[in-house]
């Protein structure tokens, strides 16, 4: 895999992502759950700031940012707290695996890059009540 191609598909991952963050906000209610809709928020600036940083990166390594799709399936009902934290921990799990693979990919600034995003993903897990993982981001080693 080239670094645009890994590039690429955590572009891709991060459209998902965004989209995800956007439905479950819209599931969660700022007057009942306010720290639940804060972590929501705050993630889903996060990703939307990194979505930005990677399509400058693609045009920066010679390519052509991918769009995002017009929808994203969703696992199951997210009518409950419960359920919509778990829905974003697993949005920061696949960032993360995702990100881990482009430090693989990459060097210089754009591993530095994917390196502080992992990290921020992976300690991310933690405030939305996710478990701390020997390896995050690699669980075949877990």
């Amino acid at each position: 895999m080239s670094v645009l191609d890994a590039l690429q598909e955590t572009l891709a991952g991060e459209h998902a992502a965004l989209y995800t963050y956007g439905v479950l906000g819209a599931r969660t209610s700022q007057a009942a759950t306010p720290d639940l809709y804060d972590a929501l928020t705050a993630g889903y600036r996060r990703h939307r700031a990194r979505r930005d940083r990677l399509r400058v990166l693609v045009e920066e390594a010679g390519g052509v940012p991918v769009a995002a799709a017009a929808a994203y399936e969703l696992d199951g009902p997210l009518l409950r707290a419960a359920q919509v934290e778990a829905a974003a921990v697993t949005i920061e799990e696949s960032s993360t695996e995702a990100l881990l693979a482009l430090v693989a990919q990459s060097v210089g600034p754009v591993r530095e890059w994917a390196l502080t995003e992992a990290t921020w993903s992976a300690t991310w897990q933690l405030e939305l009540g996710g478990e701390a993982r020997t390896w995050p981001g690699a669980p075949e080693l877990g």
